[in-house]
This record gives C-alpha cells, sequence and structure tokens, in this order.
C-alpha cells in the first residue's frame, strides 16, 4: 500500500490543479505531434516523389532541430509556474511528516503520468493528422498529390527518445527546486514576492542603447550581402535591448503612475498599480518574452509568405521565356555568327521534330565584370582589390554587364540611340545617380538616362551583387580597353555570353499539367542536342547553360513552399507558447492578487471596481509587447527586405503588404487571447467560480 500512496497523491495533485495542468498537457502533447510530424515528412514517399525533394529535406530537418530546442526551453518555462503554485502543496506535506525524498516520489509520479499520456496521445495524434499534414505540403509546394497511407516506426521512437530526455530533465529540476527548499519557504512561497524595485537608470538606458543600435544596422544596410553579415548581430541586440527596457522601463512606468496622484489613488488603479510594483522583474521578463515570440512569429510568417507568394514573379523574371541559353566565350570576339545561326538551326529541328516552333525570340550579347563603386562613379576592377575589400562597404560592390545597342533595341523593342562617350546605366536595385560612369584602366561614358527597368531586372535579379547594367553604341568598340581586362588583373575578370531565350507553342492546352511536362519534354529534346554537339566540338565555348521554367518551378516551389510550410508550423508553435505564457501569467498573478483584492472587497471594494481595476492592469501590461512587437517589424523591414533578396524575392509591396496583414491578424488573436485570460484572472481575484 505504501508504494501506492505516491502514485495516488501524484494523480490527485493533477486532478485538484486541473486549470494547471491541462493547457500544460495539452501544450506539451501539441509540441509531442509536431515534432513527430516534421520528422514524419522527412522521409515518407510522397515527399520523396518531389522533384528537388532534398530541399524540402534539409528544411525540415532545420524544423526538427528547432522544434525539439523550442520544446525544451517551452516545457521548462512552463513547468516553473506549475511549481511556483504547488510549492504550497508540498510545505503542507513537509509540515505534516513527508520528507524530502516521500515528495521527490510524488513529483517522480507526477512527471511520469504526464509524459506517458502527453507523448502517447501526442504520438498517436501525429500519426493521425500526419497524412493532412503530409498532403498540405504537398499542395504547398505543387507536386502530386500522394493518397496512400505510411506509417514511420523509425520515428516514433525517436519522437520518444527525445521527449523522454525533456521530461526527465524537467523532472530533475522540479525535484531539485523542492529538495533544497525548507518547509517555511515552501509555504510562504506565495507571499514572499519581491522587495519593492528600484529604477535602474543604466539598464534602461542600455538596453535603449542596444535596440537604437540595432534599429540603425537594420535600416541603414543597403545590400544583401551587408544584411547576411549584420542580421544575427541585430537580433541579439533586439532580444537584449528588449529584456533590459522591459525589466528597467516598467519598474520607472510603475514610479511614475505611483507619483501621479491624480491616476494612482483611483479604485480602479491603486490596487492593481502597487500589486505590479512588487513583481516587476518577473512582469518585465515575462512581457519581453511575449514581445520577442511575437516579434518571430511577424517576422516568420510575413518573410515566407511573401517568398511563397512572390515566388512566381521571380522565376518568371529569372526566366523571360519558356526556355533559355546562355553560351559564355572568352571573350566577345569568339561569338562567331555562323556559330550561333548553327546553334540556331540546331534548336529549330529540335522543335520541328516536336511540332512546334520558337516565339518571342530574345537575343543578345553581353559581358560582365564586377568592381567597387568610388564615391565619383569610378568603378574599381582591380580582382585583387575587390576580393579584400572589408565587409563595411560591401553595399558598393556591384556586378557590371555591358550590351550592344543595336542587341539592346531588339530584345526590348525600343529605339533608343547613343552617340560615341554615351551609354545608358542602371541598376536592377536601385537607381544610378552620377552623370558619368568611367572604369580604372578601362572608357568613361557619360550617362544619358536609364534602360528599360523590366530588362536590367531579368536574370540579373537572381545576383547577390547588385548589377549596373551599361547599354554601349557598339559592343566591340566601345569598350575595347575592358576586353583586355584578363590581361591586366587575371583570368575570369571579363566573361562574354550569347543570350538566345524563346517561348515555345505547345499542343496541350496552357495552364495545364500537360502542357508543362509537353514543355519540359522539349527542353530535354534541345538539351540533348546540344549536349552531342557541344561533346563533338569541345573548343566552340567555354560554359553553356539551358534552362526551363517549368523545370525550374518545381525547385522554386520546393524550396519557397517548403520554407512557407514550415514557417506555418514553427508559428503555430510559438503562437502556442505565448498563449500558454500569458495564460499562466495571469494565473499565477491572480493567485498572488487574491488576498489584496480579498482585503479591498470588505473594506468596500466592488466587483465592478474589481473589473475596472483589472482591466487597467492588463490594458497597460498585455498590449505593451504587441506595441513593442510592432515597432521591431517596422524597423526590421528594411534589412528582411534585403535577406529575401538572397532568395530572389525583390517585391517590396508585397512584403509590405503581408507584414501589415501579419500584424494585423496577429493583433486580433492577441486581443481575443487578453479577453479570455483577463476574464480568468478576474474570476480568481473576485472569488468567483
Amino acid at each position: 500500500m505504501k508504494y501506492l500512496l505516491y502514485p495516488r497523491l501524484a494523480i490527485d495533485g493533477i486532478r485538484k490543479n486541473k486549470k494547471l495542468y491541462t493547457p500544460y498537457i495539452i501544450s506539451c502533447t501539441g509540441m509531442v505531434m509536431m515534432y513527430y510530424i516534421i520528422s514524419f515528412l522527412r522521409y515518407c514517399n510522397g515527399v520523396r516523389a518531389i522533384r528537388g525533394y532534398n530541399i524540402i529535406i534539409e528544411i525540415l530537418n532545420l524544423g526538427v532541430w528547432v522544434i525539439a530546442f523550442f520544446s525544451c526551453l517551452f516545457i521548462f518555462y512552463t513547468n516553473s509556474f506549475l511549481i511556483r503554485r504547488r510549492k504550497k502543496e508540498f510545505g503542507l506535506y513537509s509540515i505534516l511528516g513527508m520528507g524530502r525524498k516521500h515528495i521527490a516520489a510524488v513529483l517522480l509520479w507526477e512527471n511520469l503520468f504526464t509524459a506517458v499520456f502527453c507523448v502517447s496521445v501526442g504520438v498517436s495524434a501525429g500519426i493521425l493528422f500526419s497524412k493532412i499534414a503530409e498532403l498540405g505540403l504537398l499542395n504547398t509546394v505543387q507536386a502530386q498529390i500522394d493518397y496512400s497511407l505510411s506509417l514511420s516506426v523509425s520515428d516514433i521512437f525517436s519522437t520518444v527518445k527525445v521527449f523522454r530526455v525533456i521530461f526527465f530533465l524537467v523532472c530533475l529540476n522540479s525535484i531539485r527546486q523542492i529538495y533544497f527548499s525548507t518547509s517555511i519557504s515552501l509555504l510562504r512561497s506565495e507571499q514572499a514576492g519581491e522587495k519593492p524595485p528600484k529604477a535602474n537608470w543604466l539598464l534602461g538606458f542600455s538596453g535603449a542603447a542596444l535596440l537604437a543600435a540595432a534599429y540603425y544596422i537594420a535600416v541603414s544596410v543597403k545590400e544583401p550581402l551587408s544584411a547576411l553579415v549584420y542580421f544575427f548581430v541585430a537580433v541579439i541586440m533586439v532580444i537584449a535591448g528588449t529584456y533590459l527596457i522591459m525589466m528597467a522601463g516598467s519598474v520607472v512606468v510603475c514610479r511614475m503612475l505611483q507619483k501621479n496622484k491624480n491616476y494612482y489613488y483611483k479604485a480602479n488603479h491603486f490596487v492593481s498599480v502597487s500589486g505590479m510594483v512588487f513583481r516587476m522583474k518577473r512582469n518585465g521578463a515575462g512581457l519581453a518574452s511575449i514581445c520577442i515570440l511575437a516579434t518571430m512569429v511577424l517576422v516568420m510568417v510575413s518573410s515566407t509568405t511573401s517568398l511563397y507568394l512572390g515566388g512566381e514573379d521571380e522565376l518568371k523574371r529569372q526566366y523571360p521565356r519558356d526556355i533559355v541559353n546562355e553560351f559564355r566565350y572568352d571573350n566577345i570576339q569568339d561569338i562567331d555568327t555562323r556559330q550561333t545561326d548553327l546553334l540556331k538551326s540546331i534548336i529549330n529541328s529540335r522543335l520541328s521534330e516536336k511540332g512546334t516552333k520558337r516565339e518571342n525570340v530574345m537575343e543578345y550579347k553581353v559581358c560582365h565584370t564586377y568592381g567597387y563603386l568610388d564615391n565619383d562613379g569610378n568603378m574599381i576592377l582591380d580582382v585583387n582589390q575587390v576580393t579584400n575589400i572589408s565587409p563595411d562597404i560591401y553595399d558598393n560592390v556591384f556586378a557590371v554587364e555591358f550590351i550592344g545597342l543595336n542587341d539592346y533595341n531588339k530584345a526590348t523593342g525600343n529605339n533608343e540611340i547613343l552617340s560615341d562617350g554615351q551609354a545608358l546605366v542602371g541598376i536592377n536595385r536601385g537607381q544610378y545617380n552620377f552623370d558619368h560612369i568611367s572604369f580604372a584602366g578601362g572608357e568613361s561614358f557619360s550617362v544619358k538616362g536609364s534602360p528599360d527597368p523590366d530588362f536590367t531586372s531579368g536574370k540579373s535579379s537572381s545576383n547577390i551583387m547588385p548589377t549596373i547594367t551599361v547599354v554601349v553604341k557598339d559592343l566591340k568598340n566601345s569598350i575595347p580597353k575592358l576586353l583586355e581586362l584578363d590581361n591586366v588583373y587575371g583570368d575570369n575578370m571579363l566573361l562574354c555570353t550569347w543570350q538566345y531565350n524563346f517561348d515555345v507553342g505547345t499542343v496541350a492546352d496552357e495552364g495545364t499539367n500537360d502542357a508543362a511536362d509537353e514543355k519540359i519534354g522539349i527542353y530535354m529534346y534541345i538539351n540533348d542536342a546540344l549536349n552531342n554537339y557541344f561533346t563533338e566540338n569541345a573548343h566552340a565555348h567555354t560554359y553553356r547553360y539551358i534552362g526551363c521554367i517549368e523545370e525550374s518551378r518545381q525547385g522554386f516551389y520546393s524550396l519557397y513552399g517548403g520554407l512557407f510550410y514550415l514557417g506555418i508550423v514553427l508559428s503555430i508553435v510559438f503562437i502556442t507558447a505565448t498563449v500558454l505564457i500569458i495564460y499562466y501569467k495571469q494565473i499565477s498573478e491572480g493567485y498572488e492578487d487574491r488576498a489584496r483584492f480579498d482585503i479591498m472587497q470588505k473594506v468596500g471594494m466592488t466587483k465592478a471596481d474589481i473589473r475596472k481595476s483589472v482591466n487597467s492592469q492588463l490594458l497597460m501590461v498585455f498590449f505593451i509587447p504587441m506595441l513593442m512587437a510592432g515597432m521591431h517589424l517596422a524597423f526590421a523591414f528594411p534589412i528582411i527586405k534585403k535577406l529575401l533578396l538572397l532568395f530572389e524575392i525583390s517585391n517590396t509591396s508585397l512584403f509590405a503588404l503581408t507584414a501589415l496583414g501579419s500584424y494585423i491578424v496577429f493583433s486580433l488573436f492577441y486581443t481575443l487571447v487578453y479577453r479570455f485570460t483577463s476574464n480568468t484572472y478576474y474570476n480568481i481575484v473576485s472569488g468567483m467560480r
């Protein structure tokens, strides 16, 4: 019977504290379910049948690690609320004669029951919903739907193993807190509170300085390379600054409210402000955690949504025609008209054999280099200087494309005219602000105007570096000195390519899977013919690339759809954590404040006054994180926009709309959570059931 006492006490403890344990168990079960589903998706047959599935698997592998790490932190954090609330109960057990070993045995059984229930139900729910999750992922990446059912035994064992370790560590931490506490300290844990804090101006100013520095980095970064270097530094500074400001600033706000007699000495403000003063350290940390989680959700949802929705535009930007060809040569003289005519005839014969023909042809020659643009419009092309520059001047490093005027007019349908020494100059991610452009060791041109933006934002949009497009009168005669760059600075400083892009007519209806498959078949048929030609004529070129928009579409959506899907899953996890932190914060503070409100009711405070006081406190406390998260998102907008360029997404208006929409939707959800938890807090402090 003695050995059955501990399990009975554990079950009784969970049952009597169901208001605390129910959301904890549900959340832990959800974490287990999410972990199993993401693990299952990595190896299911439907995902492995996708073209480019390796990209999705790498993304899901990242998601597994993130969920495992966050689940550990989250379960530890929420379990601390449970232990804090249960300390008085364990103190009573100790006073009645139960030793610490016996209390530890009760805690061990409680954690065992919780772990077994959460893991078993979580894995079962994961198995039940895994097929729905698989269909959702396949639909997101626009892959063929597979309705066959499967079960991953290895992922079940993996999930059990991970959460067995997490719950074991949580159990040890719970036992540690009880084992090293005295009976009196356990009994008085709820009344211990905190000493009235002093306003720490140094911490407050430090937090403000960190936030200001992070915001400056975010808004001052100009190019993706710089954004990649400084982004994580800015994130760490924002997290640290938020915690410092919340913990120090909340004390300052409460002190200011206490000094304002017209505000403080009112029934609906006095109790709430005086109560908050004695727990501002925990309040500040909790509010900062809510703010950081909310910011993570907003950034993740807005950025991954932009990637997914903007993928089609960027795909068409990189592939202006159904099939694109790029033939690279050592210099412009090697681009022989006879050879290009031969390549065209090979392509045309293959199209004829497939019963179709080329349409909307786009053909032009282009020379590529890169350099550092100084403040006077001079390009430094020395490869040694460019490759050894410091990260703080990445923003001034550009790729450069030279295009002849005739090819440019044919490709765009324009009728531009240039004189000797003139050029059209444009940047695919900005505006060229000088009236001239010169090249060290090369030519100098006066800027007549800008080229067509649709032309400059084509394939070069995928470059990490921004691209300067220079349209000159004649490609061979306008840049003779630049054509000798390889001899001056080293190999591959100037590359020349012939671009040949075109649409193909298809027998199947446009927009159908049959049409896409037919275009892919034509592309592969042409590719085989070109491979055979260049195998037999190895001297004819140094590099060749042929691409098809339909063949690349699945790879695009494997990446963008996978990131979007993972972003949604992680956002659900982070939102769950945010809701639970708010809920437990309300519960724990409600029980702490109940005695104060009980005294106030005895001296005349009514239920209506309690409701006003609760609303005053919660409105002041719980909407601060949301406002600050919005400020973080606003200042993070420029640097995230630059990071999206690394994924070839340049649609700023789309990202702005998704960011604004995410904030509005999350704010509405946050308000609903506030309404629910404020009622819970009110019921506790007012004595209502």
